[in-house]
C-alpha cells in the first residue's frame, strides 16, 4: 500500500524536482505538495496511478468485487497451507514416467 510519505511546499518541489521525481519513482512514494491558498497536489508515479486506477475499475462491479476478494482470501488461505514437497523420482512415478538407466 502507498502512503504519503513526505510533504514539501511548492517552493521547495520546484528547487529539488528532479530529485523528488526520481525519490517517487524509485521508493513507489507517494509526496505531497504544498501551495498556498490553494488544494494541495500529489505526486506519483505512473505505473502506480495505473495500477490504482484498474484496481478501481475492477471493483466498481459488486459482483467483480465479491468475485476478486474472494479469490484473494482463498489464495491467503493457500498461502497458510503447509508446502508439500517432493522428490524427482517420486513426481516421475505419480505422472507415470518411467525413468531411463544411464549407461555407465
Amino acid at each position: 500500500m502507498l502512503a504519503i510519505e513526505q510533504s514539501y511546499s511548492y517552493t521547495k518541489a520546484r528547487e529539488c524536482l528532479a530529485n523528488l521525481l526520481d525519490q517517487v519513482v524509485d521508493n513507489n512514494e507517494v509526496v505531497v505538495i504544498t501551495r498556498s491558498n490553494k488544494p494541495d497536489v500529489a505526486l506519483i508515479a505512473k505505473d502506480e496511478l495505473s495500477s490504482l486506477l484498474e484496481t478501481v475499475y475492477l471493483l466498481k462491479s459488486p459482483a467483480n468485487a465479491q468475485r476478486l476478494l474472494t479469490a484473494l482470501s482463498e489464495s491467503k488461505e493457500e498461502d497458510n497451507q503447509p508446502i508439500l514437497t517432493q522428490t524427482v523420482n517420486e513426481l516421475l512415478e505419480e505422472l507415470g514416467i518411467e525413468q531411463q538407466e544411464k549407461a555407465q
